[in-house]
């Protein structure tokens, strides 16, 4: 059985955690049960650490999208869901997708997809193809973005296959 601990306690272990990184009510309600505080507590604990600005949803989810689009190289799906999954507001999400800057994001969308188009082992178009969407699609990017991502690459590649024919004519041997 959970040893319980007061609520002055949960307090302090509380902001100690907050400190730590940015966080959200769902993250310090999961917290106030691990340490076994009375449900009955949890209301004031959170209160107080809003009151005190140790947690606030807005923020948290102001820099979860930042962070997570810039260094994981998630999509605004995957974003939604996960902040969705954390109990975050509506008007939230939506102020903290506005912080998506949208030339960074598709070129960070572009990238994956060359890294990943590299690593594909198939001389078949249509599977490259597939594997690149299902691919994409798992990091969270909605289907019309990577399919505008993919004919742009494909045009970038066709000018580029243009241009070093012109600078080196294929030469046969016969």
């Amino acid at each position: 059985m959970k040893k319980e601990c007061t609520e002055e306690q949960a307090r302090l272990k509380a902001e100690a955690y907050c400190v730590g990184a940015e966080r959200c009510t769902n993250d310090v309600l999961r917290k106030l049960k691990q340490w076994g505080l009375p449900e009955k507590l949890h209301e004031s604990v959170i209160d107080h650490l809003r009151e005190e600005r140790y947690i606030d949803d807005t923020r948290f989810a102001i820099a979860f999208v930042r962070d997570k689009y810039r260094f994981n190289q998630w999509g605004i799906i995957r974003l939604v869901m996960e902040l969705e999954y954390r109990n975050i507001d509506k008007p939230s999400i939506k102020l903290a997708l506005k912080e998506i800057d949208k030339e960074e994001y598709l070129s960070i969308l572009t990238e994956l997809l060359r890294k990943k188009n590299l690593s594909i082992e198939t001389d078949n178009e249509y599977e490259r193809k597939g594997k690149l969407l299902r691919f994409a699609a798992s990091h969270g990017y909605e289907m019309d973005t990577i399919l505008q991502r993919m004919e742009r690459m494909k045009d970038e590649a066709e000018m580029v296959d243009c241009f070093v024919e012109t600078l080196f004519p294929v030469v046969s041997i016969d």
